[in-house]
């Protein structure tokens, strides 16, 4: 079991997040403190760091999302706008880039294009949101969004969990 923490650069945060990986797949547990609250997830996905479920709670609401690896559903109901999509992007942490990093195992040079469910912490909605990820180096990626002109050069160890991800999230010794 790995304990990593970020700060949150924008927003003014701290995470501390547990993942725990095995043959079966891997689990995360996690709490985001900031201003709007506490924020606290359950992730999994399968051992190709595929993603499975999110149970994702914020004061008295919460959000539960799974894919079966065709069919999306949150809190219950089949979501066919998010066919599309392959991983979670929860807003407020950057453990979400892990996902997509761990799963294309990019070659340095190559690049992807994704569609994450985008979950918006603060209103706990899911939305599509269309990616790029380039590996840049050995722990480089660059990070864009397809609809935005958003773009971030990400530095991860050698697990793939984020370590820098400039104006945003940065780990912590904690």
């Amino acid at each position: 079991m790995m304990v990593l923490s970020w700060d949150g650069l924008e927003s003014d945060s701290t995470e501390t997040c547990c993942v725990s990986e095995s043959e079966y797949g891997i689990q995360v547990e996690s709490a985001v403190h900031a201003a709007f609250g506490e924020c606290r997830y359950a992730l999994v996905a399968d051992d190709h760091w595929q993603f499975r479920s999110l149970s994702l709670v914020l004061g008295s609401r919460s959000v539960r999302i799974q894919f079966d690896g065709m069919v999306w559903t949150v809190d219950g109901r089949e979501r066919h706008d998010l066919e599309a999509a392959r991983e979670v992007d929860i807003a407020v942490s950057p453990l979400s880039n892990t996902l997509p990093i761990r799963r294309l195992a990019l070659d340095i040079g190559e690049s992807a294009d994704i569609t994450s469910a985008y979950v918006a912490v603060h209103e706990l909605t899911v939305v599509t949101d269309p990616q790029r990820y380039t590996r840049l180096a050995k722990h480089e990626y660059l990070y864009e969004s397809r609809n935005s002109d958003f773009r971030r050069v990400l530095t991860v160890d050698e697990h793939g969990l984020v370590v820098t991800y400039p104006g945003l999230f940065a780990r912590s010794g904690r």
